[in-house]
């Protein structure tokens, strides 16, 4: 499947220089960042949420899972997470939890945790289980210009080694 359309087409758009790195297929941000050999924390792991309004898609690092005490403090409501068809309606050209950290791409409002913010390189599925996208760090910080910031992960130790999340 390779680049979903619509991310490359943000990209081109955007006049960003990106790579894509190649790795076996993997189901999971974090098997997917050691099949990479790319440490996890580089790894940005897109999580779509949802309220009564609308979707916001949360960037945290791989590492990491979602802290839904933070999200509630941060936009002053209560969310959850989207279900997988809502997702795959929403990301029509990517395969079905390969959703990119670039949710712009798709008019999704997009939070984005600071720890991602500090790094020079980025990571993040290319819109299939197969491929990872390069940014430098610089070019991340740019096309996250416009998304809210905060700290929105918690440490998941061993948790999302077996356990699928909305990513």
């Amino acid at each position: 499947m390779g680049i979903a359309a619509t991310l490359r087409d943000y990209l081109d758009r955007h006049q960003v220089p990106y790579e894509l790195l190649h790795h076996a297929e993997t189901r999971t941000t974090t098997r997917t960042a050691k099949e990479a050999h790319v440490p996890g924390d580089r790894v940005a792991k897109p999580v779509v949420i949802e309220d009564a309004d609308r979707y916001i898609v949360v960037v945290i690092p791989a590492t990491q899972r979602i802290d839904f005490t933070a999200l509630r403090r941060k936009f002053g409501r209560q969310v959850g997470l989207a279900t997988e068809p809502e997702v795959e309606a929403l990301f029509r050209d990517c395969a079905p939890g390969a959703v990119p950290a670039l949710a712009q791409a798709y008019g999704l409002d997009v939070a984005v945790d600071e720890a991602l913010l500090d790094l020079d390189d980025v990571y993040f599925e290319a819109g299939d289980h197969r491929e990872l996208v390069w940014l430098s760090g610089d070019a991340f910080r740019a096309l996250m210009d416009g998304a809210q910031r905060g700290r929105f992960g918690e440490p998941m130790g061993n948790y999302g080694e077996g356990r699928r999340t909305t990513s």
